[in-house]
């Protein structure tokens, strides 16, 4: 099964917008686990998705900086 959950072409700001709530939606999701867990390198393996959540983000934040106008797709797929 797929769910199509982002498929379209967004103005600059409409695209740093959706990008940043879909990045802090799954921040919020690691540092929950965090907060739960007693396992070090489950934290330490949360820690370093964020991290690395960030600096994808920061990239992708420069590029669409670059144009007007962005493309942005994004499916789920459950299988």
């Amino acid at each position: 099964m797929n769910i199509p959950l982002l498929k379209g072409n967004f103005t600059q700001s409409e695209a740093l917008d959706i990008l940043t709530q879909l990045v802090h939606v799954k921040i919020k999701f690691h540092e929950s686990k965090i907060e739960k867990s007693d396992n070090e390198e489950d934290i330490k393996m949360r820690e370093n998705r964020i991290k690395n959540l960030l600096q994808d983000f920061y990239e992708a934040k420069q590029l669409i900086l670059k144009q007007k106008q962005c493309d942005l797709n994004a499916e789920i797929h459950i299988g």
